[in-house]
């Protein structure tokens, strides 16, 4: 049977801001789950739950129970609650305004010779040889000339 880890004592001013976060209804429904798990295990609650009874009560598992108590009790409420977002994506995108403006160009211009109308594999091929690029994928020109209402056609 699992126990709780780390003994949850909120504050008043807390307690009102998780209170706000349930009856609002207007954050996601993770903040507002985390919120109902930080208020159950509260010691100064009347209605103290164990971490098996809030798992039932709230639909998902004892670990995600430790999990909200584990971070509030370790980084704060707001970290407890809220989702991590990155600092900076993952990796940099390829395509940045000045090779957009180069793509749309070549779409809007006429085709090379021997074609009857640029295709997005003619484009990226195109983008890479001209140097814009080091590499481009013709689904990566589909999505942005999509993006863009522009068609081949």
């Amino acid at each position: 049977m699992a126990s709780i880890k780390y003994v949850i004592e909120l504050s008043e001013e807390e307690k009102e801001q998780l209170k706000a976060i349930v009856s609002k209804g207007t954050e996601s429904a993770q903040t507002i789950l985390r919120a109902k798990i930080l208020l159950a295990s509260d010691r100064n609650n009347k209605k103290h739950l164990t971490v098996v009874e809030m798992a039932e009560a709230f639909h998902c598992t004892t670990g995600t129970i430790q999990k909200v108590c584990t971070s509030y009790a370790n980084n704060g409420m707001e970290a407890a609650i809220r989702r991590k977002l990155r600092e900076t994506p993952p990796r940099q995108p390829k395509v940045t305004g000045d090779v957009e403006a180069h793509i749309i160009a070549l779409a809007c211009g006429e085709p090379p010779e021997g074609y009857s109308r640029w295709t997005v594999r003619l484009i990226s091929e195109k983008c890479v040889e001209l140097g814009y690029v080091e590499s481009l994928s013709h689904m990566t020109v589909q999505r942005l000339l999509k993006e863009k209402n522009l068609s081949l056609t």
